[in-house]
């Protein structure tokens, strides 16, 4: 019975997105480093844009980008959202300074010093189709469509 069964068994089909595993060694540099080879001066890297820190949840701005109260809804260094308002300090010297339907700009101090742009991604795309007709159960009753008697049979 073991054996039947054995040759009889189906692999499992391996997935499209697959990938096989390869055992990574190291890197060449790490070898010569480590049998004393010389060494690479390393250059100091730099630091990553101010706006990658931010990012930005969600928008309530003003009708047709006009004056008024708004709101912005931003994430910074992946902490939990915040909401800021129109011209309040976000953090340290930076506020917000503008907000338009989906997007925010945020600027160092009130004199308009450098700023970045946030923008919302795209919203997706609508799905749109119809539903699938489902056949009635065998053996299951019509359904119920109410019929309107003629208009000469309704008396006045």
């Amino acid at each position: 019975m073991f054996w039947t069964l054995r040759l009889a068994a189906q692999p499992l089909a391996v997935p499209a997105h697959a990938s096989p595993v390869v055992a990574q060694v190291g890197s060449p540099a790490a070898v010569v480093r480590m049998l004393g080879g010389p060494k690479r001066e390393e250059q100091a890297a730099a630091p990553p844009p101010e706006s990658s820190r931010f990012r930005l949840i969600g928008v309530m701005a003003p009708a047709g980008g006009g004056s008024g109260p708004g709101v912005a809804l931003l994430s910074i260094d992946g902490k939990p959202p915040k909401a800021f308002a129109l011209g309040s300090t976000v953090e340290g010297d930076l506020t917000l300074q503008g907000l338009a339907q989906r997007s925010a700009t945020i600027g160092r101090g009130a004199a308009g010093g450098s700023s970045f742009t946030l923008e919302l991604p795209p919203p997706p795309i609508a799905q749109t189709g119809a539903l699938p007709q489902i056949p009635p159960a065998e053996g299951a009753a019509p359904a119920f469509t109410p019929q309107m008697p003629p208009p000469e049979a309704i008396q006045q």
